[in-house]
């Protein structure tokens, strides 16, 4: 955390670094992006696996690359309760809050015999990027699975990095909660790219959704219109407008929701009274 006064003679340099941080997709990064995603387009599973090798540091297979009942089974064995507990709660208000956006079909009848109405149906099948590497996210599942359920999507999958080749507990825990059936241990770019184009064993999906790192958010970038995507997400960034009256724990909890995020996000108080940045 750094303090930084306005009347402060570095203040104009660094206000100009921080208004150029947006930047995160560099013409470096989505030639590396394009590259790997235009190889497992062309190559499926062996561009899948090779890129798995390199950046994640373990080898797959297509024997291996999915999740196995046995090892959901071992993965959700040291879940702690009180962690199961925690997921179920948050999936039962998830269920709750989505509940009311279920959209409807109509149709309109017109003393004239005109016709007027539309027809509302769920996607065949969504793909679902979960972060696993540097931190994981149990939250992503449920708040990207659990109205896909609600809205009646028929095959749900998950990709998700897997430290050393193993399946996280904590996803493992919010996929079951969840409703996702099947989970590959894959990340980065290359599964963005096997979700959009399929291969030998990763099914094509109609839309892709969940946060993930510049390279991620690049692949989905590029591969939009082969396939939906939810949005170009990240760095994440905060600004919090605060002054002494406020309650300095509420002003670094909000910031600290952000930071967790990765070490490219940004989180910035705004206050004109230095005691209570401090």
């Amino acid at each position: 955390m750094k303090i930084i006064k306005s009347s402060a003679a570095e203040f104009k340099k660094f206000f100009s670094e921080l208004r150029r941080r947006g930047g995160a997709h560099s013409p470096e990064l989505l030639s590396s992006v394009a590259r790997i995603v235009n190889d497992v387009e062309a190559y499926g599973d062996i561009a899948l696996f090779k890129y798995t090798a390199k950046f994640d540091g373990y080898k797959l297979t297509t024997a291996t690359v999915e999740v196995t009942p046995a090892e959901k089974k071992k993965a959700l064995a040291q879940v702690k309760p009180e962690d199961m507990k925690v997921i179920k709660l948050a999936a039962k208000r998830i269920e709750g809050y989505h509940r009311h956006h279920v959209a409807q079909s109509f149709m309109i009848k017109k003393e004239s015999g005109v016709e007027m109405g539309q027809r509302i149906l769920p996607l065949r099948r969504v793909g679902i990027y979960a972060p696993g590497g540097k931190a994981t996210y149990p939250s992503t599942i449920l708040m990207a699975a659990i109205p896909a359920r609600i809205a009646g999507v028929e095959e749900i999958i998950l990709v998700s990095p897997a430290k050393d080749g193993l399946l996280n507990p904590l996803i493992a825990a919010a996929a079951q909660v969840s409703g996702v059936k099947r989970i590959f241990k894959v990340g980065g770019a290359q599964a963005v790219a096997a979700l959009a184009y399929g291969t030998k064993t990763i099914p094509q999906v109609d839309k892709i959704v969940g946060p993930g790192n510049a390279y991620v958010a690049a692949a989905k970038k590029q591969v939009f219109g082969q396939v939906d995507i939810d949005m170009i997400a990240g760095p994440s960034e905060v600004i919090v407008i605060a002054d002494g009256t406020a309650n300095a724990s509420f002003a670094a909890a909000d910031m600290l929701a952000q930071l967790e995020h990765d070490e490219m996000a940004a989180a910035i108080l705004l206050t004109p009274s230095e005691n209570f940045a401090r």
